[in-house]
């Protein structure tokens, strides 16, 4: 410090400054000195305290309720308060989502070993109702012409995760997506989401190949997402997320992987049907290495199918392998979003009072939590109970 404030050696001397060749006193040196550093530091001292406050005082600042400002942008915001953002009449704010359920009682017969039941976890009826829109139940084994009655009700459909891969399951998940197609050719916009056993489904379907699926080591597995190399996202199911959660996708494991069987990117390409139809978003690894394709999006329509489980992060806790981290569950929000936005496309205006009669409100869920594994709750249907 003292080398930047030496004095100048050629500075006019007073009349009361010694001779040169005199020698000054101790005490008249140090006062000299002193005199000095009072004047060169005094105001530095001030500056850098003037500083400090000014930056203490920016760091400090509370964020500020639009009313609380005194710019220019507080008095706009407070005009324009007084009126709602007029909706675009385009769209269906109520809409509501047919999810078909699966064969059995979703706890291997120990809440209901009837030969007629079939389940839908809860938690993919919170998946659909954290987006903003309701669930109608579409009972695979209910009377054909009850069901397709229900599905004019709705705005879209979600298949879910389970096991059964033939029969009748297999037989009205294959006329739920034709009807699919048929609206979206006819210029309804209606989206359908398949989950798990969903996208084997679909790629069965879509195939005519009931043998397509390979075997992979992916259950009971957190993983992450690789995206396609070059893949645009706009319009998909990612197009809404923030791009660090992108980043973490690739990254981190945020997704469940729960399942046997999918199909490999090779194989995928491979087929003319499925290539036509799907596009790779997503490859996912599985214990043994091996890659699968883990999400597709359709070329012409609004269908989405995964590998993995979007719906277990925020509503699921039977394995600890469910990722529940803040991240984590805002993939499910957002993939849940991305079906309801989709959903409010569609035309479909039913009528609310057999809405009222067919949502899901008029069962009650089980709750098998306590098992320690599997779903946390259920909603099982064993009377075939025509509501339409």
């Amino acid at each position: 410090m003292p080398s930047l404030f030496l004095s100048n050696p050629s500075s006019p001397s007073s009349s009361s400054d010694p001779p040169n060749d005199a020698v000054p006193s101790p005490s008249a040196s140090s006062s000299s000195s002193s005199d000095m550093w009072n004047y060169l530091i005094v105001p530095i001292l001030f500056y850098l305290s003037k500083d400090l406050s000014l930056a203490k005082a920016e760091t400090s600042t509370p964020l500020l309720l639009p009313s609380q400002r005194r710019d220019n942008s507080s008095a706009e915001t407070l005009s324009s308060a007084s009126s709602c953002t007029t909706l675009d009449p385009k769209l269906y704010y109520r809409p509501v989502i047919g999810i078909l359920s699966h064969p059995g009682d979703g706890a291997s017969g120990r809440l209901n070993n009837d030969t007629n039941a079939s389940y839908i976890a809860a938690s993919y009826v919170k998946f659909v109702e954290a987006a903003g829109a309701r669930v109608i139940p579409l009972i695979y084994n209910e009377p054909e012409e009850i069901l397709f009655e229900k599905l004019e009700l709705v705005n879209g459909v979600l298949f879910t995760g389970g096991w059964a891969k033939a029969g009748l399951y297999y037989e009205i998940a294959q006329k739920i997506f034709k009807k699919v197609l048929e609206k979206n050719d006819a210029r309804d916009h209606f989206p359908l989401y398949a989950i798990c056993l969903g996208f084997e489904l679909l790629t069965m379907i879509i195939s005519e190949d009931r043998n397509i699926l390979e075997s992979f080591s992916a259950a009971d597995q957190a993983s992450s997402l690789q995206f396609v190399k070059n893949i645009n996202i706009e319009g998909t199911v990612f197009q809404r997320f923030p791009p660090d959660l992108l980043k973490k996708l690739g990254a981190d494991c945020l997704v469940m992987q729960n399942h046997h069987y999918g199909i490999s990117p090779e194989r995928l390409r491979n087929n003319p049907n499925l290539s036509s139809f799907f596009k790779i978003l997503t490859t996912s690894t599985d214990d043994n290495n091996e890659v699968y394709v883990s999400t597709v999006q359709a070329h012409g329509y609004p269908v989405t199918a995964f590998q993995w489980h979007p719906e277990k992060n925020a509503f699921e806790w039977g394995s600890t392998m469910i990722p529940h981290s803040e991240d984590a569950i805002q993939v499910t929000q957002h993939v849940a979003n991305f079906l309801i936005s989709e959903a409010r496309k569609s035309l479909n205006r039913p009528p609310p009072r057999k809405v009222l009669d067919n949502l899901i409100y008029n069962y009650s869920p089980t709750y098998c939590g306590k098992a320690g594994k599997g779903f946390d709750e259920v909603y099982i249907f064993t009377q075939l109970q025509p509501r339409i």
